[in-house]
This record gives structure tokens, C-alpha cells and sequence, in this order.
């Protein structure tokens, strides 16, 4: 064979991979560039609006008021800025090519911000990651992009959000390429999401984005401490999944209640300003500081992540506008730091874990928490992060903050589930196998139960 052919082979695919990459790498720029710019605007105002309305020591009275004008805005304006932001994001890309109106960008700025300075329980990410994409859309729109790289275009923006909200630009980049299905990532997105998301967490930093991080140096070593990072992990995904659960319960009363949707965004904002006067306005907002708080050792009640589960539920079931992602923060923090408490542990190591843990169970991103927590908290700690991450993601089960997620995997061979179906629609069933290890405790106990019936008989 000729070495000619094969050198012009080489050569026409070095040139078309060049090509590829340099577009993909000036294109994911821009869209960080973009999303960064977006970010800083949307947390300015948000941290302004939010100074304007705590000079009221009872600002949370607000709450009916903002609740009723999200629902206005949202229903008379844009419908697809409803809920919190990544959600949308998720079932566009899975359902529309990625295709987001434009009138989501100041829609979803504006509602966002109203439920968040009024003390509604949501998010700050999930309404960047949203603009994010909608102005990626727009961007593909314009110079006219098939539907396939509108969609990595958009996944760029998901990425780019997640980094720039949160100052974690590798966690925030395979955020954006795990987040859309569970159990598999898109590699031919790794490279622009990197690059998107590095560049927009560079452009929100350079204009003053606030971000927090905890280094935690050292950590305890042994086997010992790595039984209770384990033990830490499969309580945090069963608190992941109580707060997914709080989340469904939360939109099943409210589809229940078949009333004005006016009235039923007033009576929950009276509900939430109630229930604050009852217990604190620890669980109103974005609850940074309870989060910070849990970092540096402090333990708040145990009973913190579920009444923080509690207000964002109401919150997004009943009008209001943000992301998912900072409750689940506070969620993960105050669990862990629940889990400490209980067994006399450290606070601030296992609300760290907590954070992270929470994170990869409740939206099924477990290798992103992973890189998150060394972003946030340092190499020390992330081994065992990443343990309690996996285990939270398996034991949480086929659940998810974003319905519109894709099961591309089972959690275990034992259950049964529709792989390729939307995670909301999944129903799983016990699978008895034998060859599985709970098939042979199942057919241990069934030729037991069999054994003694033989005996009472005889």
C-alpha cells in the first residue's frame, strides 16, 4: 500500500480536527463571555434588591406580594421562565433542540430576583444557568447553527452558569455535560464546556462576583473515619431523597388545590411569612450565611434541612422563580452537620461533605460534586467527599430535582426500570435474580422460610 493515500488521509483529518477544535474553542468563549457578562448583571441587582429589602426587619411580609407578581410575569409573559431555571434548560435541549425564546432572559431576571428579595426560598444558579442558555440559543440562532451544535451551544451555557454563580469552573463544566442524563456524559461537549465555563467564571470574577470557599487542610486518616464518611454518604442520600420528596409533595398540593393561581401564590407567600415568624428567617433566601456558618463548625438545629426543604418547596410550587442548586447547599451542609451532631463528629468536615454529597444525589451529578469539592474545600478532603458523593447518588435511587433528566442506567441490578425514559416517568420494580447478591439472600431466606414450613408440618 502506498504511503502517499495514507499521509493525505492524516493529513485531511488533522486539518478537520483543527478546524473543529478552533471553532469550538472561540464559539464556547463567547458564549462564556456572554454568560459571564449576564451573571454579573443578574447578581448586582440581586445583592442590591436584596440590601434595599432587608433595611425592613419584616421584609418576608413581601412574600404574597412577589409570589402573586412572579406568577403574573410568568404567566403573561413567558411561561417557560417558570420553576427553577435548569429544569427548562434540560427538557429544551431534550425536547426542542435546545431552542429558548428570548424573552426568558429578562423574564427570569426579573421574577427571580423579586421572589429572592422578598425572602423566597430558591436558588441563584438555576436562573443564570437559564439566561445562560437562552442567550446561547439566541447566539446559535444568529449565525444560524444546526440543531446539533445549538444544543452544545446550550450546554455551554448551563456550564458557563454553574461556573460563574458558584467560582467552580471545572465542577461547573462537567456539571453542564453530566446534569442532562443519568449515568452517562457527553465527551463531545467536555471541551467547549470547559472553556465556557472557565471563561465565564474569569469575566463574573473580574467584576466582583462573590464567591465562598472553605480549605479544610487536613481531614482524620484510618479506617475508622473512612466508616463514617460511608456511614455520612447513605444518610445524605436518604436526605437527598426526603428532599425530593418535599419537592414533589410541594407541586401534587398545589395541582390539588384548584384555585385562582393568584390567590394560591398570595396564600402560600401568607404561608411562608407565617411559618418564618414561627420558627427563623434562617430558612428564607439563599441561606449563604447558614451555609458558612455550618463550614466554619457552627451547628445549627437538626431539624434545619428539612424546614429549609419545607420553604423552597412552597416557594417554587406556589410561583415563585429561582434555582434549585443553593437550597440543596443548605440542604447537604445542614444534614451533615445533623450527622455530626449525632455522633459527636466535626462539624465543618461533614457539613463540607454534606454540601457535595447532597449535590451528586438529589440531581445525579456525582463526579461533578466530586471536582466541586476540591474546588471548594481542598485536596484533603475530596477523596472522601467523593465517597459520600457516589454513595448519596446510589442511594437517593431513580430520583431526581429535574425530572426532565434521562435514565441511561440502572442503580443496581436488582431493580428493574425504562432505560431511556424521562426519570419521572421511571417506576422501579424489584428484580429477583440469583446471580445478583440480593437474589441469593432472597432465594437463602425463601429456601429457609420452605425448610421450616416442611418442619411444622411434619
Amino acid at each position: 500500500m502506498s504511503k502517499e493515500p495514507f499521509i493525505k488521509q492524516s493529513l485531511a483529518e488533522e486539518t478537520v480536527l483543527f478546524v473543529s477544535v478552533f471553532k469550538w474553542i472561540c464559539a464556547a468563549a463567547g458564549v462564556g463571555v456572554v454568560v459571564g457578562l449576564s451573571t454579573t448583571v443578574f447578581i448586582k441587582i440581586l445583592l442590591w434588591a436584596q440590601h434595599l429589602s432587608s433595611q425592613w426587619e419584616f421584609y418576608y411580609f413581601l412574600l404574597p406580594v412577589a409570589l402573586v407578581v412572579s406568577v403574573f410575569l410568568v404567566r403573561f409573559f413567558e411561561p417557560d421562565a417558570a420553576g427553577h431555571g435548569t429544569e427548562k434548560v434540560i427538557e429544551a435541549i431534550h425536547k426542542r433542540s435546545g431552542k429558548i425564546k428570548a424573552s426568558v432572559v429578562p423574564v427570569k431576571l426579573a421574577a427571580t430576583i423579586i421572589t429572592l428579595a422578598a425572602g423566597g426560598s430558591v436558588g441563584k444558579e438555576g436562573p443564570c444557568a437559564q439566561i445562560g442558555a437562552a442567550l446561547a440559543s439566541q447566539l446559535a440562532d444568529l449565525f444560524r447553527l444546526s440543531d446539533q451544535d445549538r444544543k452544545k451551544l446550550v450546554i455551554c451555557g448551563i456550564s458557563a452558569g454553574f461556573a460563574s454563580v458558584f467560582g467552580t469552573p471545572i465542577s461547573g463544566a462537567i456539571f453542564g455535560v453530566e446534569v442532562l442524563f443519568v449515568g452517562s456524559i457527553l465527551y463531545e461537549v467536555l471541551l467547549p464546556s470547559f472553556v465556557a465555563g472557565l471563561v465565564g467564571y474569569k469575566i463574573a470574577a473580574a467584576f466582583g462576583v462573590p464567591y465562598f470557599y472553605h480549605l479544610i487542610p487536613q481531614v482524620p486518616s484510618g479506617g475508622f473515619f473512612f466508616l463514617q464518611v460511608a456511614a455520612a454518604g447513605i444518610f445524605l442520600g436518604l436526605c437527598a431523597r426526603l428532599f425530593i420528596g418535599i419537592l414533589q409533595a410541594g407541586k401534587y398540593c398545589s395541582a390539588r388545590l384548584s384555585i385562582n393561581p393568584f390567590l394560591k401564590a398570595f396564600l402560600a407567600g401568607l404561608v411562608l411569612a407565617g411559618l418564618t415568624l414561627l420558627v427563623s428567617t434562617r430558612y428564607l433566601g439563599l441561606g449563604i450565611e447558614t451555609i458558612q456558618d455550618t463550614l466554619n463548625g457552627s451547628s445549627p438545629p437538626w431539624y434545619s434541612f428539612i424546614l429549609k426543604a419545607v420553604f423552597t418547596s412552597i416557594t417554587l410550587s406556589f410561583g415563585g422563580s429561582g434555582g434549585i442548586v443553593t437550597p440543596v447547599f443548605f440542604v447537604g451542609s445542614t444534614a451533615g452537620a445533623c450527622f455530626a451532631g449525632l455522633f459527636g463528629l466535626d462539624v465543618s468536615i461533614f457539613s463540607s461533605i454534606g454540601l457535595v454529597a447532597l449535590l451528586a444525589g438529589a440531581a445525579n451529578t456525582p463526579i461533578s460534586a466530586g471536582m466541586m469539592a476540591v474546588e471548594m474545600f481542598g485536596p484533603a478532603i475530596a477523596p472522601y467527599a467523593a465517597i459520600a458523593a457516589v454513595l448519596s447518588f446510589l442511594m437517593t435511587g431513580h430520583h431526581s430535582v429535574y425530572p426532565s433528566q434521562i435514565l441511561l442506567m440502572r442503580k443496581s441490578a436488582s431493580l428493574d426500570v425504562q432505560i431511556g425514559q424521562e426519570i419521572d416517568s421511571v417506576c422501579p420494580s424489584y428484580k429477583e435474580h440469583e446471580k445478583t447478591i440480593l437474589g441469593g439472600f432472597s432465594h437463602c431466606w425463601r429456601f429457609f422460610r420452605e425448610y421450616m414450613q416442611k418442619r411444622k408440618n411434619t
